[in-house]
This record gives structure tokens, C-alpha cells and sequence, in this order.
């Protein structure tokens, strides 16, 4: 196929803007050299700007990332082809000097600074200069007695340490700028990294921030996160406006209302006002305003979401004078506006209420000079805690990982969006509704269900098929399964700074919460790989709403569930109350297949970043054995051949695709060499020593600690087939199905296939292996083993999913949805493995039996909107 078409994940873009996104490609199809263009039906196309993010073994191109400039309101669908485009005209322009680069987008005109502060010297909009843009961070320290508490907190500032053009193109330009912050004494605290996103023709910046923790949790709180900018308005305070894009619509205020006892508000001119509209001086208005010189001048405003459900609008006239409440609201879509006479400048943070604590503030809108602050965390929250939540670990008990005291932010990050747009001229209440939207939900482009399906671009899944009734069941019960934790986010309130994206594991039936305070069962942390079930049913279904829900929970769990650096670099905190505080730092947690869809379908730099970090993540074993408890004397280091090494593999497989480094290619078919001398092959083990420095297993044993449902439990069926689909090893894919094979044997032919050594104690949790079970059953063209398959799917002895997947209406301390039985864990692994089995199953369904153990869909379900 030489061109795939495109279409909008919701809807075009309603104004002219800048877009990213990626497109695969199946093997063969498209060479490096070869060139890419766009094409609407009917009518003109933008201009491209594209690069490689991903190969096939053969060295052609297996993803491309694209960026281009789009009209408000353009075309429904687009044609990504083959072949070249007219030269662009280069509108965007970036020049690097020793102390600076500076970025031209046509529109407006960006300084960076190369090292120290601030990080923007200078942005410059059609003559009018805005000021620049600094980072700030609060540092609270606590001392005292229990009858006097002394609170201090000390100012840091951004102070860069590198800066570097890292895409320069015609399109779109990516600057990204290294640091830490500074105090006043030059002490450094909270390492950072920031992009700032251009595209040409625009007058907006889109940034990418990300905060690395490095805080002392016993001692330190992180008390504020922000983004500051300052410029200079003109005109006088009644010309000098901020707007708030609140629940449905616009909320306005001027620093010097235009209200008196004398006038009120009959007179016309203060309507205008309100509405954002500059008021001239003449001999209508000059009365009014001559009445209202004597008004307060509110130079201060900020705009606090404090919860997922509520935000306040606050104001006042001076920092020595009290702060007024003005307005009080559920959900705001985070845009705040500030200007005068020559125009302003719109600030926006993305997931303003899901990511709470969060604020926009304006200071001295009546002044000389106007600063405007996007807070990731306000200064008005309740200070960070990096504490555990308990002094000891509770392994026993609730289902904690090791014993060890492991619990530490050190190494973790969180990334945050901002934008800001610049105008000449006060814009409309329209144009401030259209960009908060896009700003909340950034238009991207896709391509149809069926075409990602074709290229098999992301290894072994199903497309959707309702052409038999049994086939229709399955797929209400993924449906059934989506649905329910899209609304469980909502209904629980999965929201927050360090919480957004993730999910509960355990539900409580008892007190119809998820176990929140029970070790282990609380937030997920990548547990079971929710991850690759939410992106499959992206694939598969094209649909915003488990997108935006896959997002999330990539942004969250691979930058607060993984650590960027420190002692656990590359490796990820399993399950627990509070995201970093399992004892258990593993590799399965962090590997790159968990993120790397939304790095192929965004392009996204941070994330290319997070895939780069894990890709020698095995090096992290030197210091930290995953087996410590099991092996606690030896010298050697451990590994499991899942998850470790097939997280490693997951790891080395991005980076090989990504690079074309043969390296990595290599160290995956080491492992694979080493496992086929082997008398039980992939069945040995599970547990090898293992050498991080030649990337070799060493064989000790068969049968020994770490279980065969671990082996397959966190993505190692995924990631083994779609290697099976690049290798064309044919041992390696016998391997894979005897492994499915040998797992639903009885214990008697268990142990004589394998000499005595295995037996069913070894194999716990059968369900999970499903897909395995099915990959043999295709690969042996086996109607028994399919059977066998399907049961562990629809026999809930098996599954321990009772099916269907239904949910009831209760009322206790609330009137809640919910599923009594749930598990994180169990609702992944069955959808996974579901949308696998009818992939390689499709055509050898199970006897009618089985089949009606799917019943119809609960209709007391609460609706999933879509």
C-alpha cells in the first residue's frame, strides 16, 4: 500500500493549529529514503515534516512520526502518500548561538537561554514584547513541638544546565531545556526537564514539563511547582482584563470595574467591559469612568481547582491586603486569559482538574509589568508528602512484596502539559472556548482499526468481529470491562497529582471501596499490564475515550510508578498504597512495551525519552536482585525467564526497532540460543542466574522459585509473539507453543513430559495462560488444545471472572456502580487474553456449551458514553 488514510480521533480542529502524530507501516512498504506527503480529498494539504520513529528487521520503515499545520475546521480525513511535496516555505526558523537559540515560528519571536536564569529571556509578538518565562519551586521544611509548629519555606528558581535544539524542521521545532532548581544560597533541589513545542505560523507554545524527585521525605515537602511568565500590558486598569474558561463557559473581570453607586450597570459601557471588550475614553463613556477612578484596583487573581470537583476563583488588590472569594465552581477546563489595550496572553494546563492540586494565577494585571503563573502544584495545597504511609511493611498480611523498607520517591518523576497563546488584540469568549478544548483534548490524528490490524505493527491481537453471535458476547463483555473503569474513575475519584491515570487493584465488597490502605491491593502500578489490555482496545475499536484513557495511564505509570534515576534507574515499584512504596523495584513495572504504543501513535519526545532510559534497565540487577529473598546468600544475580528477561526483551526490542542497533538485537537472541540447549527450553527455570554484563542466563535448575504464572502474568506472551512475528525463528515459536501446551496438562503428563521435574504445583493462576495455550493449539492445528483454551476463558473454576461481566446498582454510604468480585489483575489478564484467543482462535470457537456461558449483557449497567 503506498498511502494510508488519516482521520481525526474526535474532530477536526476548530482553529488553525500545529498537530503530532504517528502512522505504521507494514513490512517492506516504506524505505527511509523515501519520501511523505499529505493530501486532503478535493482540497489543499498542508505541508509535512517527518521522521523515522521505528524499523523492521529488513530495514524498512515500521513507524513514521509526522508534524504539520492545520486550518480551523479543515478536512474530515486525509491521505498520508508516498512521494514528495512542494518545498515548504521556511516561515519557521531557529538560530543557535553561544549563549542562546532563539526560535521564529512567522508570528512570534522565542529567546532561550542557555545556562542560569531565566529559562525564556525574551517572547516578542508582532513588536510587543511579553517578557520571560522562569521556574519556581517551594521548599517547606518543618520543626517544632507538638504545642508550636514552625513552618519555613525557601524559594528555588529554575537554573538551566543545557539547552539544546533537539527538532528543527519546517513544521515544528522542539526545544528542550535540562536543570535543577536553585535557592538562594545556590543549593540545588528538584531536577527538571522542559520542552517548549513550536509550529510554524503559530503564536502559542505548547509545553512539556517534567519535575524529578529527589527530596529528603522525612524532612523536605515540595510546597509549589510553577511556570511563571511576565509581560507588560497597556492601558489603563479598566482595559486591563482576566477570563477564566470555567464549567460551561466564560467568566470575565476587569482590574478597575467600570460599577458605581452612580452609574450601575444600566449604562452599557460596563456590559462591554465585562465582556471583554476595551472601553475608549470619549465624551459617552467619560463620565463613567471619570465615577469609577476612585474604584479598587484588583491586580491579583488566582484560580484554584482544589479538587476533582471544585474550584475557586480569589482576588485582591495588594499582597498586604486580604484575599476576596469571587466564584465557586465544579470543573473548569484550565485556560486563564490576562491583557490590556495591546493584547494578552492565554495560559493553559492540561488535565486542570484530573492532575488537582492545580491554579492559574495573575499578579499585578494593573500594573507595569503582569507575571502569570501555570502551578502544577499551588502554593495554597497541602504540601507534597513522600512519606510511607505505615512505619513497617506489612508482607503477610496485605499482600506487600518484599520486607525491606524500600519506600522512596528518589528517581521519580511526573510530567505536566502547558500552553500559551498570544494576542495583538483581545480575543472573543469563542476563541477562548476553542482553545481550552483543544488544549484539554489535542486533536490527533489516526488511522482506521483495520489498517493497525494490517500492518501487525504491534505483535498479536484481534480485530473486532460480530459476524457470530458468540463472537458478539465476547466482545459486550470487553466492552462491559472498559466501560466499567472508565466510570470507576469518576465514581471514585482516581484523580490527582500523583494519581491520575492509575487504577485501584482489589475491590472490597465489604465496605464498597477498592482496598486503598491494604498493602499491595491498592493502586496498581502497572500490575497484570492494564496497560497493553487499554492500548489493544484502542487498537482494535479506534475510540477517544479508551485513548484518552490509555494516555493517562501511560503518562502516570511511566513516570511516578518507574525511577529515572538513583539507585533503582530503569526499574519500576510494584503495587502498593502509595505508588513508590513497594520494597519490590522491578523491571516488569517499567518495560518499554507498556508505553511504547503511545510513543508510535503521539511521537511524543517525553516518552521517547522514558523507552531510551529502560533499554539497559537490566544493568539495575547488579545492585538489586529480584530473587534476593529466595537466593539471600549467594554472590550471583537472578533473573526469571518472566517477567525479568522478558521484560528485558520488551526493552531491547524498542531499542533495536527504535535505533536499528544490532546490540540489542543480539542480547534478545543470546537469551533465545541459551534457552534452546536446554532439555525443558522455555519451561526451564523459571529462575536463572543471570550476567547483566554479557546478557547471558545461566541455568540453574528446573522446576525452582518464581512460578509460571509470573512468567506470563506482566506481558511476556505479548512481547514473545510479536518477537515470534519478527524473527521468524521456528524453534522459538515451537518454544512458545510447548510452553502453552505443557500448562494444561494434567500433573501426570506434566511430569512425564518433563522427566518428573514439573508438576501442577508449579502452575498457578491457568487463565493467564490462555493465549499461550491458544498460540500452541494454532501452531499444532489442534482442536482439543483450543478447547482447552476457551475453557480457561469461559469457566469461571478457571478464570475466576464470572461472566457476564456485570455490574449492580447498591446503595450504602453512597448510591455506587459496582462489581463485587473485581480485580485489576483478573479484568486485564482476561481481556488480554481474550482478544488474543479470538486472534488465534477465530476459526476454532468453543463446543455450545461454553459458549452459553456468556449470558446477555447486565442491563442494570450504567452507561458508557462514548
Amino acid at each position: 500500500m503506498t498511502h494510508v488514510e488519516l482521520k481525526w480521533l474526535k474532530s477536526p480542529p476548530a482553529a488553525k493549529g500545529g498537530v503530532t502524530w504517528g502512522v505504521p507501516w507494514e513490512k517492506g512498504v516504506l524505505q527511509k529514503e523515501e519520501q511523505l506527503s499529505i493530501a486532503a480529498p478535493g482540497g489543499s494539504a498542508p505541508v509535512l515534516q517527518s521522521r523515522p520513529l521505528a524499523y523492521w528487521p529488513d530495514g524498512s520503515v515500521k513507524w513514521t512520526g509526522h508534524a504539520a499545520v492545520f486550518e480551523g475546521r479543515c478536512a474530515d480525513r486525509f491521505v498520508l502518500q508516498k512521494g514528495g511535496q512542494k518545498a515548504p516555505e521556511r516561515i519557521l526558523q531557529v538560530a543557535e548561538a553561544e549563549n542562546g537559540i532563539t526560535v521564529n515560528t512567522g508570528l512570534l519571536v522565542c529567546r532561550f537561554n542557555k545556562t542560569g536564569s531565566p529559562l525564556i529571556s525574551s517572547i516578542s509578538v508582532s513588536g510587543e514584547t511579553f517578557g520571560a518565562g522562569r521556574l519556581m519551586a517551594f521548599k517547606e521544611r518543618r520543626s517544632g513541638t507538638p504545642s508550636e509548629k514552625v513552618y519555613r519555606i525557601e524559594r528555588f528558581e529554575g537554573v538551566i544546565k543545557g539547552a539544546a535544539v533537539e527538532q528543527n524542521g519546517p513544521v515544528k521545532t522542539v526545544i528542550k531545556t535540562e536543570g535543577v532548581h536553585c535557592g538562594s544560597s545556590g543549593n540545588e533541589w528538584l531536577p527538571f526537564i522542559i520542552r517548549f513545542i513550536f509550529y510554524a505560523g503559530s503564536a502559542s507554545i505548547r509545553i512539556m514539563h517534567t519535575i524529578l524527585i529527589d527530596c529528603d521525605a522525612k524532612h523536605e515537602w515540595v510546597k509549589g511547582l510553577g511556570f511563571e511568565f511576565s509581560a507588560k500590558f497597556s492601558g489603563a486598569p479598566w482595559n486591563r482584563h482576566i477570563r477564566f474558561v470555567a464549567d460551561s463557559g466564560i467568566y470575565g473581570e476587569a482590574a478597575q470595574l467600570l460599577l458605581t453607586r452612580r452609574f450601575g450597570e444600566a449604562n452599557g459601557i460596563y456590559e462591554k467591559q465585562i465582556a471583554g471588550e476595551l472601553v475608549t475614553e470619549n465624551a459617552d463613556t467619560s463620565a463613567v469612568i471619570r465615577d469609577a477612578s476612585t474604584n479598587a484596583v484588583w491586580n491579583d487573581y488566582k484560580f484554584i481547582h482544589d479538587s476533582p470537583s471544585h474550584y475557586r476563583l480569589q482576588k485582591r488588590t495588594d499582597e498586604d491586603c486580604a484575599w476576596v472569594s469571587a466564584i465557586h465552581g465544579k470543573r473548569a477546563k484550565g485556560l486563564m486569559y490576562a491583557g490590556g489595550e495591546n493584547g494578552g496572553m492565554a495560559l493553559g494546563l492540561k488535565n486542570f482538574f484530573e492532575k488537582y492540586p492545580s491554579s492559574l494565577e495573575v499578579s499585578g494585571l494593573g500594573s507595569s509589568e503582569t507575571k502569570m503563573t501555570a502551578w502544577f502544584w499551588p502554593p495554597e495545597a497541602e504540601a507534597m508528602d513522600f512519606r510511607h504511609y505505615s512505619k513497617s511493611t506489612h508482607v503477610e498480611s496485605a499482600y506487600e512484596g518484599f520486607a525491606e523498607m524500600r519506600s522512596t520517591a528518589v528517581g521519580i518523576a511526573n510530567t505536566s502539559e502547558a500552553n500559551i497563546a498570544f494576542f495583538t488584540k483581545p480575543p472573543s469568549g469563542e476563541e477562548l472556548t476553542i482553545l481550552a478544548d483543544e488544549w484539554q483534548h489535542p486533536p490527533l490524528l489516526v488511522c482506521e482499526p483495520d489498517y493497525y490490524y494490517k500492518t501487525r505493527a504491534l505483535g498479536v491481537w484481534s480485530a473486532i468481529d460480530t459476524s457470530h453471535p458468540f463472537k458478539a458476547k465476547l466482545e459486550e463483555q470487553l466492552d462491559a470491562a472498559f466501560c466499567f473503569y472508565k466510570n470507576e474513575v469518576d465514581q471514585r475519584g482516581w484523580y490527582g497529582f500523583w494519581h491520575f491515570g492509575d487504577v485501584m487493584h482489589t475491590y472490597d465488597r465489604v465496605r464498597h471501596v477498592w482496598r486503598y490502605d491494604i498493602g499491595g491491593y491498592a493502586w496498581q502500578n502497572t500490575e497484570l499490564v492494564p496497560n497493553l489490555w487499554l492500548w489493544q482496545m484502542f487498537f482494535r475499536s479506534g475510540r477517544e475515550d479508551v485513548f484518552r484513557m490509555a494516555e493517562a495511564m501511560t503518562r502516570h505509570t511511566s513516570e511516578v510508578d518507574c525511577y529515572h534515576f538513583g539507585e533503582y534507574k530503569g526499574l519500576g515499584s510494584r503495587h502498593n498504597v502509595v505508588h513508590w512504596g513497594c520494597g519490590c523495584k522491578e523491571a516488569r513495572i517499567s518495560m518499554a512495551g507498556l508505553h511504547k504504543a503511545y510513543y508510535f501513535l503521539t511521537a511524543d519526545e517525553r516518552t521517547g525519552d522514558i523507552l531510551t532510559e529502560v533499554k539497559d534497565a537490566d544493568q539495575a540487577l547488579k545492585t538489586l536482585d529480584p530473587m534476593r529473598a529466595y537466593y539471600p546468600n549467594g554472590t550471583a544475580t537472578h533473573a526469571r525467564v518472566g517477567p525479568d528477561w522478558a521484560a528485558f526483551c520488551s526493552n531491547w526490542l524498542t531499542e533495536w526497532e527504535r535505533t536499528g542497533d544490532q546490540a540489542y538485537l543480539a542480547k534478545i537472541q543470546k537469551g533465545i540460543a541459551q534457552l534452546k540447549t536446554l532439555p525443558l527450553r522455555l519451561l526451564s527455570g523459571p529462575s536463572f542466574e543471570y550476567d547483566p554484563a554479557s546478557a547471558k542466563l545461566i541455568h540453574i535448575g528446573d522446576g525452582n522459585e518464581g512460578g509460571y504464572h509470573m512468567v506470563i502474568a506482566f506481558g511476556a506472551p505479548q512481547v514473545w509473539m510479536e518477537l515470534a512475528g519478527l524473527l521468524e525463528d521456528e524453534e522459538w515459536c515451537d518454544m512458545l507453543a510447548e510452553f502453552g501446551e505443557c500448562y494444561v496438562l494434567s500433573d501426570e503428563e506434566k511430569r512425564s513430559m518433563t522427566g518428573g521435574t514439573l508438576h501442577d504445583g508449579l502452575f498457578h493462576w491457568p487463565m493467564f495462560s490462555a493465549a499461550m495455550v491458544a498460540y500452541a493449539a494454532r501452531r499444532r492445528n489442534d482442536r482439543k488444545l483450543a478447547e482447552k483454551a476457551w475453557r480457561l476463558l469461559l469457566d469461571e473454576t478457571k478464570s475466576h471472572t464470572p461472566l457476564p461481566i456485570a455490574v449492580r446498582k447498591t446503595n450504602t454510604w453512597d448510591a455506587l456502580y459496582e462489581i463485587p468480585w473485581v480485580t485489576t489483575n483478573c479484568i486485564s489478564q482476561w481481556c488480554l487474553n481474550t482478544i488474543a484467543v479470538l486472534e488465534l482462535l477465530g476459526d476454532m470457537l468453543p463446543e455450545s456449551g461454553l459458549q452459553e456461558k456468556i449470558m446477555p449483557a447486565n442491563k442494570g449497567q450504567k452507561e458508557c458514553k462514548k
